[in-house]
């Protein structure tokens, strides 16, 4: 038996916010959404362009006005820079960078959600 991750999700009050900071900070793009009949909810998937393995599903709900609790937000996703320091002068400039270990050599930025993403150099 084989299994393969596709996708993890994030719940965002605003869709278009999210997107746009998606797309500006690590080039992640829309593949395809899925919105409600009724307009209850938006699932968007996005991924980078050129890579359909992984995808990170941004699910907006219509009824959930307030921010969402990330409890301790000891998670996050882990993303590799081709040019570690182009993003990181481009992640400060955008001043997203919101935590840095200089020691393992990789930073995290935070979405507009209060999510965070590891940023690393491509290693070997």
């Amino acid at each position: 038996m084989k299994f393969k991750m596709t996708h993890h999700n994030y719940n965002v009050q605003d869709l278009e916010r999210s997107l746009a900071f998606y797309k500006e900070a690590v080039g992640f793009t829309e593949r395809f959404r899925m919105p409600a009949p009724d307009g209850s909810y938006i699932i968007c998937f996005i991924g980078a362009e050129g890579e359909d393995d992984f995808l990170l599903e941004l699910t907006w709900l219509k009824d959930h006005p307030q921010p969402y609790d990330l409890g301790e937000g000891e998670y996050h996703l882990g993303i590799v820079a081709d040019d570690f320091e182009a993003a990181h002068k481009k992640h400060e400039e955008m001043g997203c960078i919101c935590f840095e270990n200089h020691a393992l050599g990789v930073y995290f930025i935070e979405d507009p959600d209060g999510y965070w993403l590891e940023i690393l150099p491509k290693r070997g």
